[in-house]
This record gives structure tokens, sequence and C-alpha cells, in this order.
């Protein structure tokens, strides 16, 4: 008997969650009734789990559900083994598999709140101690994992993310006619968001029809410790906030590039994303992102502004050039896939269910 820890149901949907769900679906279909989905009462998702017949257990949320009312009810059950999707899991409850994305956390401390640091400064050494394996998102990952924590790289196994289907090339005649670049918004440190309108303000002469439009939040905490207020005043600029995976697929497919200059990524899913819906990428040069990306994307320094602001002149200006890179796009979109991934992690999954 294998149980999924289905806590990522109470969160909004972000790469880890969309990891998770990609995975779990595909599981169920795998094992049918030898697998089942154990989550808290406060579940969002509710179209999830209800596909994934998800039970729901304890009185309490968060943490606290996960570290108590989760290892509890695994007790009463028989103990089975347990699949961690989102870094974090039951500490003392031995037998599971944990998934852990990266270390920005440690890389980049004030992405984070103090409490969140601390909770996962004491919490992920002693998940990985009591964990039989470790998954991660890429060899990039594993090996910083790895590194950190002194583990032996056999412990971890790289499970790559890949894309949706709803992500594809998806005409929209009111954003065709427009010209923009796609940028995604981000509160975290690492995304290094502001290099890439940085970047857009060095175009107002040589680009003056060009517009930047901007996906994601910006009203949290950690966004009012960034100065927004030269970019709300260029008009050029739009903010859109949140959008739906639909409004989202259409503006990837209509966009002259997507911008991605994080300075570090577990994996990257934009950057698929938006090459699965034809839309040529430029990206830092970090972290994971060559191995994600290789010879598709034009790659940058995270911190070279002009560099940045010359790559998109040239999408924008280069129709030949943008071509070429959608075609290269769609062929590295092409080495990811869910049900590649789901195979690998459900061959390891038998084997710990065995022993």
């Amino acid at each position: 008997m294998i149980v999924v820890n289905a806590r990522f149901l109470t969160q909004q949907v972000t790469g880890v969650q969309r990891f998770s769900i990609e995975l779990s679906i595909r599981l169920k279909r795998i094992f049918g009734s030898e697998i089942s989905f154990v989550a808290p009462q406060n579940i969002i998702q509710e179209d999830i789990a209800e596909e994934l017949s998800v039970i729901k257990v304890g009185t309490h949320i968060g943490h606290f559900w996960e570290q108590w009312d989760l290892p509890n009810y695994l007790n009463r059950v028989g103990k089975p083994l347990l699949i961690n999707w989102g870094n974090t899991g039951p500490v003392m409850y031995n037998n599971k598999v944990t998934t852990l994305h990266d270390i920005t956390f440690i890389r980049y401390p004030r992405t984070f709140s103090f409490k969140f640091r601390l909770l996962y400064k004491l919490l992920i050494p002693q998940v990985i101690r009591t964990s039989k394996h470790l998954f991660t998102v890429s060899e990039f990952s594993k090996k910083e994992i790895a590194g950190y924590y002194n583990l032996p790289l056999n412990k971890i196994s790289v499970i790559y993310n890949a894309v949706s289907d709803n992500f594809h090339p998806t005409r929209d005649e009111n954003l065709v006619s427009d010209k923009y670049l796609l940028v995604v918004s981000s509160v975290k440190d690492n995304k290094n968001f502001l290099a890439a309108l940085d970047s857009f303000l060095l175009l107002s002469e040589r680009l003056p029809e060009l517009k930047m439009y901007v996906i994601g939040e910006t009203k949290s905490r950690s966004f009012n410790d960034m100065d927004l207020s030269l970019y709300k005043k260029e008009s050029r600029i739009k903010f859109l906030g949140r959008v739906s995976d639909v409004q989202l697929v259409k503006l990837y497919s209509n966009a002259c590039a997507f911008i991605f200059p994080s300075f570090y990524e577990g994996f990257g899913i934009p950057v698929l994303e938006a090459q699965a819906c034809g839309c040529p990428v430029i990206s830092s040069n970090t972290s994971s992102l060559p191995e994600v990306l290789l010879d598709s994307a034009i790659l940058c320094e995270p911190t070279d502004i002009q560099g940045m602001a010359k790559s998109m002149v040239t999408l924008v200006k280069e129709e030949n050039m943008r071509n070429e890179y959608i075609r290269k796009g769609f062929i590295n979109v092409a080495r990811f896939d869910w049900e590649s991934s789901c195979k690998m992690i459900s061959d390891k999954l038998k084997c710990f269910a065995i022993s």
C-alpha cells in the first residue's frame, strides 16, 4: 500500500503543486486501489481532490497536520509507504520518500520570512534523515542537495518536471495585434524580476511600440519592499496580476518573447510552458536553466541588463532568429513529459513498497 501526502491540495498552484498534481493523477492510474491520497480538511483544489478520491483526516492544518494528524493516521492503517511531494513530511514517520525541489531557502534566504527559514532549517535535515530516498527535479538540484547535506548521490533520484497538455499555441486576435514581451513577477529575491523591467526600459527609443506585460501578484508584503513606482508610471508596462491558466496560455502564445532572468531555479517550469506555446525564451544562464534549456533559448548573465535588452531587440526585430528559437523550443519541450517522469518514480516506489 502507498499513501500520498496530499497537503498540496490546500495550496495555490505554483510549480511544486503542478508537479504534485500531475504525478499524483498518473500514479493513481498505475497503482489503482493500491494507492490512496490523504489531506487535511481545508482543501481548495476540490476538483483534483475528487479525481484522486482524497481521504480527509485529522482536525489540524498546515505543518501541524503534517507532523501530527498524518503520522497518526498512517500508524493506524499499517504504516504504509508515504510519498511527500512538497519538500516536507512527518519527521516521526520513517517509511517515506520525499521530494526536495531545491534549496532556495539556503541560497537566497531573504526570499523567505524568518519563521519560514527557521522552520525549514530545523525540519528539512530531519526529513532527509528519516526518508528512505529523496527525489528532486534536476541534476543541478541533486548536486546542490547532496553537497549541502553531505548525502551520497545514490540517495537522490532526478524526476524532471514537464508541461501540462493545456499549454499549446493559441492565437488570440486581441493580443496578436499588440507587440509585447512577457515576464512573470514574483516576490522572491532569486527570481530577479526587476532586471527584466530595467532591460525593457532601455528600449524606449529603439522600440517605442513595444510593451511589457507583467503577470503575477505584486501586492504581497515582500513586494511592498520594492519600489515599483518608476515602472508603474511607464505606460508601456502593464501589470496584469494573477491570471488563469487559460489566459496564461494566450499570453505566452502571442508574446514576442518570454523573459526569465532568475538567479536560482530548481527547475524552471515557466520556460517550458512558454516554449510549449510557441514563445521564444530569453533566460538567465544560472542554476538549472542551462540543463533545462540547452541551446533552445537565448541565455544571458542575470545581471547583464544591456545584454538582456540586446536579446529582446534581436527576437523582436529578427523574424528568422525568432522562428529558429520557436522551433528549438518545441524540440526542447519534447524532452520532458509527465508519463516518463511518472514511470521513473513508479519503478522506484515499487522497490520501496516491497522492501
